[in-house]
């Protein structure tokens, strides 16, 4: 039995990392750079070839990074990786909830620190090449840390309750360890800008002015209890634009990136918050917590079903069953599930961005939400033609054009499906 489980890891491996190839392949079809005539009215021909270089010098190091990762975790399957730093750490600890933190905690770090030099190469060079990269070393080195500080707190004090309960409950194990980490989930969402962005970002009110007063002259227009309006300094790290809203009840607040207020006047910015308080009055936030609490939900009780079982761990060459070995084969398992339930998510994602166009472009100005969505996408260097397999595994955003054309600036035979 733990052959054939060892045999279904590798093909859900495999598998993923071809269907991840075959989809660059054909998003790159889509590149060229002859500036495409319904993009003549978008684009310059200089920024556009631009854009066209941008995405084969990140293709060409996601495809080096990505091997990098598929070869790295292939050596561990064959050579026993795994197995290997789980008799690591029963030397030092039999307590399972220690070997959980432990095993977990080296393997997180040192995946992390592999991958540091990419990110860096990422950050410094190619950010840097196309005038993105605002980021120094020190803020980088000071996001590492971090990072890790609060991978090691939170996810560290999460996984060690998860164990616990699992230890303590037997067959209820699912169902208290969905309730806690629903808790956590609409907790993060209340404070997670409270909380987590302060540790990275400040966040100031914004300034009283020209642009507060139209802001706050729509939202009392749309009906929308408007308390906090913030701006990050986004330009901390990059000179990509952005804007965001989070919270819910009375802790919910509008964040605009300092390089957004740059980048846009007064008309697009109201019609990008336009867009933003669409969500909230279409209720997407609160479809998404729900959507995202189902679906850990399904997940943990799959997890029980299979965590008792020791040829998981078997599987990967440990003869002594535990439950961070357990954890780690099922979470490649589930991979095939998981993409499923991802691409329901990046479907509905999509609808939701067309609603809030829908709802910014009747309640403000449907010209000024246009006109800030073409100029996001140029200034970020965005690609305006992905192909359309590619947009259905991976965008949760529809691409300019289909929204452009649902808006109305391009004309359309059909409806924009996502």
């Amino acid at each position: 039995m733990a052959q054939y489980i060892f045999y279904a890891i590798l093909i859900i491996v495999i598998l993923d990392f071809l269907l991840e190839r075959l989809l660059d392949y054909l998003n790159r079809t889509y590149w060229s750079d002859e500036l495409p005539a319904v993009l003549r009215d978008i684009y310059d021909p200089d920024r556009y070839k631009k854009s066209q270089q941008y995405l084969r010098t990140n293709h060409r190091f996601s495809q080096i990074t990505e091997t990098f990762n598929f070869i790295l975790l292939i050596g561990m399957l064959f050579l026993g990786g795994f197995a290997f730093l789980d008799q690591l750490v029963r030397q030092i600890t039999g307590h399972p909830i220690l070997m959980a933190l432990l095993f977990f905690g080296i393997l997180g770090f040192v995946a992390d620190l592999l991958g540091t030099p990419f990110s860096a190469y990422a950050t410094f060079v190619i950010e840097e090449r196309f005038g993105f990269n605002k980021t120094t070393v020190k803020t980088f080195l000071l996001d590492k840390l971090k990072g890790w500080f609060l991978g090691l707190i939170i996810g560290g004090g999460l996984l060690a309750l998860i164990v616990w309960i699992y230890m303590v409950t037997g067959q209820w194990f699912w169902l208290i360890a969905w309730s806690v980490i629903s808790s956590f989930t609409i907790f993060m969402a209340m404070f997670y800008s409270n909380l987590i962005v302060p540790l990275f970002n400040k966040q100031t009110p914004l300034e009283p002015g020209e642009l507060r007063e139209a802001i706050e002259a729509f939202a009392a227009k749309a009906n929308f209890p408007l308390r906090d309006i913030f701006v990050m300094d986004g330009s901390k790290r990059s000179s990509k634009a952005n804007a965001y809203f989070t919270g819910l009840g009375k802790k919910k607040r509008i964040v605009l990136y300092d390089t957004l207020i740059k980048d846009h006047p007064n008309e697009e910015l109201v019609a990008v918050l336009a867009h933003e308080i669409g969500h909230y009055k279409k209720k997407h936030t609160t479809v998404g917590i729900i959507t995202s609490i189902v679906q850990t939900g399904i997940m943990l009780f799959i997890l029980s079903l299979f965590i008792d079982n020791p040829e998981l761990s078997l599987a990967l060459g440990s003869p002594e069953p535990s439950f961070h070995m357990g954890v780690l084969v099922f979470g490649i398992l589930y991979t095939p599930l998981s993409m499923a339930l991802g691409l329901i998510l990046n479907i509905l994602s999509r609808k939701h961005e067309y609603a809030a166009d829908r709802y910014a472009s009747v309640h403000y100005r449907p010209d000024s939400l246009k006109d800030a969505l073409i100029r996001l996408s140029v200034n970020n260097l965005s690609n305006l033609r992905p192909h359309p397999a590619y947009v259905f595994f991976y965008y949760s955003h529809p691409p300019l054009l289909k929204r452009l054309q649902a808006i109305g600036r391009f004309p359309s035979q059909s409806a924009p499906t996502g």
